[in-house]
């Protein structure tokens, strides 16, 4: 089998290197510029336990899903949540983002959970419906300089953290 036995090496090297990114942001610890706007939007859904749950509950079940909702799930999260984080940089604050962030928490734990087997358009329906919500919050919560690269650094960061699920889920596989 090609590649048999890679996996493994190679999604702990993603993930270390990720977490490498991470501990680096002490490094961009001197404010101002456009470091500061990316790093804080880099770290921002590090620093949130319902985004960092969510996002990568949806990497790991679009591993376990496989075929095109690998790739369909997390594209539809981050698509949405770059609209979500538009929506909200314009100022416009969808209603009751906060209870929908949390039932984005649960549902994405029960889908993980339950192992829950949907077609590929429903599975990417779902992380879209989550990621517009997460989004907006990340864009309502921007500063006020360098939003743009605030934005880049979550939906980097967020890309990052899906791929390291989806990795997770692959080697659990």
């Amino acid at each position: 089998m090609r590649g048999e036995g890679t996996m493994a090496p190679r999604a702990l090297g993603f993930i270390m290197g990720s977490f490498a990114l991470v501990a680096a942001a002490p490094a961009l610890a001197h404010p101002g510029g456009a470091a500061d706007g990316m790093a804080a939007g880099f770290l921002h859904p590090l620093g949130g336990l319902d985004h960092l749950l969510v996002i990568l509950a949806l990497g790991v079940w679009s591993a376990q899903l496989g075929g095109r909702a690998l790739h369909a799930v997390p594209a539809a999260f981050v698509t949405a949540m770059a609209l979500g984080g538009a929506l909200g940089l314009a100022g416009v604050a969808l209603p009751l983002v906060e209870p929908a962030i949390l039932v984005s928490v649960v549902l994405a734990g029960a889908l993980l959970g339950l192992a829950t087997r949907l077609h590929v358009g429903a599975a990417a329906a779902l992380a879209a419906a989550a990621g517009i919500v997460h989004g907006c919050a990340h864009g309502i919560e921007a500063p006020s300089a360098a939003p743009l690269l605030f934005a880049s650094g979550f939906l980097l960061a967020t890309t990052l953290l899906l791929a390291a699920g989806a990795g997770l889920g692959l080697i659990a596989r």
